[in-house]
């Protein structure tokens, strides 16, 4: 990971800290029920815990920990309100976020979740590479010319509704293992196999409201 990566990830630390901290103090503490001292280890300091491993990518347990991520509204299309209103392929830098410390961007939520998804299949032993990430509009247009559209029997899909042009999926470098594991795991994540023909395609479906 960059410095930058490692600055963002040291800033979202920061932030859940200060706001579990915040929920803490809010809570009174609990007396025991064996000594009926009072102590400072709440049910909020558990889950201050859980996040805080969470944030910096470790586990609490055998199995891997997604990132939390707050509930969108969706369209009928199933794209969340605030992306809908700037259009396909019209992404702003402001809404994108850098997948590790490759040259790829998601949607800053669907980043999240990778680079988190990425590092905990890392830590099993499972190497997930990236080819393909956000694509603007233009990009969509140069590839249905180059690849062909999907409906004719290409690989790309009609320019100005591909879901990478969201900034919601990815096209990811796996082998047989790392594919394995993402069939059994990338939905922890939201990551979803969703295109018949293209098993390295893999669009992130956010938590509805």
């Amino acid at each position: 990971m960059g410095i930058e990566g490692v600055n963002s990830r040291i800033a979202s630390i920061q932030s859940r800290m200060i706001a579990l901290q915040t929920q803490q103090a809010a809570k009174p503490a609990t007396t025991s029920t064996t000594t009926g001292a009072t102590t400072g280890t709440t049910a909020s300091g558990a889950s201050f815990a859980t996040a805080l491993a969470s944030a910096m990518g470790t586990q609490t347990g055998a199995a891997a920990v997604a990132p939390a991520d707050k509930s969108y509204t969706l369209n009928s299309k199933g794209i969340p309100a605030e992306l809908a209103a700037y259009g396909n392929g019209k992404i702003p830098a402001s809404a994108l976020e850098k997948v590790g410390s490759t040259g790829h961007k998601l949607w800053a939520p669907a980043a999240q979740n990778l680079n988190q998804m990425i590092a905990d299949a890392k830590t099993q032993g499972v190497t997930i590479g990236i080819t393909d990430s956000y694509r603007p509009y233009e990009e969509q247009v140069d590839l249905a010319k180059r690849k062909g559209l999907y409906s004719q029997g290409g690989l790309a899909a009609k320019p100005g509704t591909s879901e990478h042009g969201w900034g919601m999926a990815t096209d990811l470098d796996l082998n047989s293992k790392a594919q394995a594991w993402m069939r059994e795991n990338g939905e922890k994540y939201g990551f979803h196999e969703n295109v018949p023909r293209e098993p390295w395609h893999w669009a992130y479906r956010p938590k509805t409201s």
